[in-house]
Parts: C-alpha cells; structure tokens; sequence
C-alpha cells in the first residue's frame, strides 16, 4: 500500500497532527492511528521539525505493532523503528543507536528519564503516547517522570481511544503532558476544585453542573475526535445479558456474605476486611470460586456459569467463541471443563489459529487482548465470564472482534448472576461508556 491508499479522515488526522504538533488524536478502534501517527512523523522528519522520535506504549504493541506497520506502506518502508525492550543493556543499546524512531514500553519510562538524565541530554524532540490513558494518574511514577520531558520535546502527541475510562478526572494527567497545565490547570488539586465536588468523606468526586462542557471547550482545540461508525462500516454490534440464576442456598450465602463480610463454606472461614476486599470477593463469588488464602488457594462454589457457557457453545455450534476472564481460578475451571479451549498467549502462531477459524474456544485475559491484536478475522461472539471495573478493557476487548474488516454481526455476551454484584458492574460500565461517549462526541471534528 501507498499514501495515496490512505482514506480522507486518516489525511485529515494527519494534517492535524502536523499542524498543531502537541494535540491529542482519540481514535476510535480501527481508524488506523499507527500509519496515521507515522505519516505525520515522517513528514515532520523530512521537514526539519523534529530530529529523533519517542514512541511510549504496551509492551505487545512496541514490540509487534510499531516495527511492523512501516513494512505495509510503500512510503513508510524507509523508516526503522528500533524497540528498546529487554535487558539494561539492550535497551541502553537501542537508546544509543540513534535511530530516528525509538519505541519503548511504558514501564521502562521511569528507567529512560534516569538514564538521560544522569546523562544531563534528553534525546528525543518528538514524544508519542500510545493508549495514553495508562498515564492518567498523577500519582504514578511514570507520569511523574515523563512529564519532565515532555517539555524538552517540539512535538508531543498522545493517541487513545479511552481518554476517560474512569471519568473526567482522567483528562488532567494527559493533558498535562501535551500543555503544562495550560489547559486544565497545573495542580490536579486545582482542578479538582474548579470543576469537582467530593462526597462526604472526600473519597469519590462527582463533576459539578457544566463543568463537563466546560473541561470541553478547553481541551478541544489540542484534541482530533473521530468515532469509527462516522468514517467506516462496521457490522452490527448486539449487546446481550445472559441472566443467570443462583441456587437458593448459594444465593443465601451471597447474601449473607455480602451483610455480614464473612463467610463459612465447607471448611473454610473467609473475612471481608474492607469494602474493596469485599467487592472483589464477591465478584468471584458471582463467578463460581473464590480464593481462600494468600496463596490463591480456592474453593468452587457453583458452576452456574460454566452450565451456562455450555449451553451457549451448544446453542452456537458453528461459532467460535472468544471467552474472557478475570482470575486464574475461573481459567482453570474452564479449561477443566473444555479442554479442547486455547489460552491466547503470546505466541503469534495462536493469533494465526485463531484468526485462520481452527479453534473454536480462545480463552483470554482482557489485559493479555487489550491492545495491538486483531481477532476479527476468527470469529464473532464474545462471552464474558468476569466482568471487568475497568471500561478500558472491557472496551478494548470489545474492540478486538468489533473492528474494521469484521463481516459478521458481533455478539457481546454477557454473563451476569442475578442479585450479584455482576449487575453492579454492568451499572458502571454504561455510565463509564455514557461520559466517554459524551467527551468523544463533544470533542468530535
């Protein structure tokens, strides 16, 4: 492929980029932002305007997405992409090696900043932030040391397709790397108090009337907003909640457990110390098992939606089935109970298995699909046996079978216990989805 096979919107994101320099693309799955985002690089190569390239992102993606894309197009081929991963010393060798585009994964920012800046030089004047969602708390190391340099760089661009997966909260530690707090304030407590009112105990934070109109008027000149269903045909998505019925006795002690924080099951005494010990408690419970001790002992509880699933690979004969999980005892109870299931690893030969239609049950672990995987070509359900908090997951999941080059309708199955905790979540997520959603759409260009 060559530039000219490149689609209006992806020109367009480009001009953008290259235009405003430090701006944010938030690209819904499938828009192509990796030849988007190496366009605009190489045409700011060729310009002089920047020197040296940063890529920062998942692991899976720097290793396999980055290199790779540049081989596809014709006017990329010429680019080298070398992946600082590994070792000290093979990072520090790739650091050296001043090629014009250096991808790093995003645990090793803190190790690079270091690095420099015991060298007293930071290298690179063009930084990109890929899925930068991941630096969205002003608490964490990474953030911290990143925003260090990112004022030493011409160019910063952050790329996702989740800027807010918890809430607005999250836009404060992004945009902070693109402006210095320009936009949004320089201190989160600031902005916090500007467009935020706590609860009582000063725990949660609930945006105050206008405020999110607000946050985005502000950002909106820094940000390209692009939904897939505006620019490409996707298949119908159909959103499916398989309800699920405890046995009496097992409901009783869900609820017991769930007012008085302790629960006797056969042999074992478990303790809730804490509300978010007790969520998580319980959503295993809902799920069928729960761990007893600190050495993720665990003790099966019911099988009610692994009864389930059955009736849906039965009911589905000719379907391949993506299933996602949450916890290791729920993997091994499914591959007990199918055993002709594969577990996604990290094997590209799985992924061409997949993909090719030769397995019918492909097991996987949100974070392990989360990013730079396409699955779309294996099949169109996907069940999910533990639901996720996290709408960045979920929504990347999502994503991988409801993408671009999808010919069938996608299934979303999910499977909620009744009068659980399951629904809860369900609860959350649609919220979470309702403000991005909102943000995307009010940011759109």
């Amino acid at each position: 492929m060559n530039r000219s096979d490149l689609h209006n919107y992806q020109t367009r994101a480009i001009d953008f980029v290259t235009s405003k320099q430090r701006c944010g693309l938030f690209l819904d799955l499938g828009l192509g932002k990796t030849v988007i985002t190496l366009t605009a690089i190489n045409d700011m190569l060729n310009a002089s305007i920047i020197k040296r390239v940063l890529i920062v992102g998942p692991l899976r993606v720097v290793r396999s997405v980055w290199p790779t894309e540049p081989k596809r197009w014709s006017h990329l081929e010429h680019l080298n992409v070398v992946v600082a991963t590994g070792t000290a010393q093979q990072r520090k060798d790739a650091i050296n090696s001043g090629a014009d585009i250096t991808a790093i994964n995003r645990e090793n920012v803190t190790w690079l900043v270091e690095l420099c800046a015991k060298k007293k030089k930071w290298p690179f004047d063009c930084i990109i932030v890929d899925e930068s969602s991941s630096f969205k708390a002003v608490s964490s190391k990474r953030w911290k040391r990143l925003r260090k340099v990112t004022p030493l760089a011409t160019v910063v661009v952050l790329l996702t397709g989740t800027p807010a997966p918890q809430s607005l909260m999250d836009l404060f530690a992004q945009m902070y790397l693109i402006d210095s707090g320009e936009s949004l304030g320089r201190t989160i407590t600031g902005y916090r108090q500007r467009f935020f009112t706590p609860d009582y105990f000063g725990y949660n934070w609930e945006i105050k009337p206008g405020s999110a109109e607000k946050i985005q008027e502000l950002i909106k000149p820094l940000i390209l907003s692009m939904q897939g269903s505006d620019y490409i045909n996707l298949p119908e998505r159909i959103d499916i909640i398989e309800r699920i019925v405890l046995p009496a006795k097992v409901q009783k002690q869900y609820d017991d457990f769930s007012k008085e924080l302790f629960l006797e099951f056969e042999d074992v005494e478990l303790e809730a110390m804490s509300a978010a010990i007790l969520a998580n408690k319980l959503l295993q419970f809902s799920s069928g098992a729960i761990y007893v001790n600190e050495e993720h002992d665990w003790k099966t509880i019911h099988t009610c939606k692994l009864d389930a699933l059955e009736e849906l690979i039965e009911e589905n004969p000719g379907e391949n089935i993506l299933l996602a999980y949450g916890y290791k005892h729920t993997l091994k109870r499914i591959l007990a109970r199918f055993p002709e299931a594969v577990v996604l690893d990290k094997d590209p030969a799985t992924i061409d298995r997949w993909n090719a239609g030769g397995i019918k049950l492909l097991v996987a672990h949100p974070q392990s699909a989360a990013h730079g995987l396409n699955l779309q070509s294996g099949g169109s359900m996907l069940v999910w046996m533990d639901l996720p908090w996290s709408l960045e997951q979920y929504s990347q999941l999502c994503g991988r079978l409801w993408r671009q080059g999808q010919e069938k309708p996608v299934r979303v199955v999910h499977l909620v216990a009744e009068g659980t905790i399951d629904e809860r979540v369900m609860d959350v997520l649609a919220r979470k989805d309702s403000v991005q959603k909102d943000l995307l759409r009010a940011l759109r260009g």
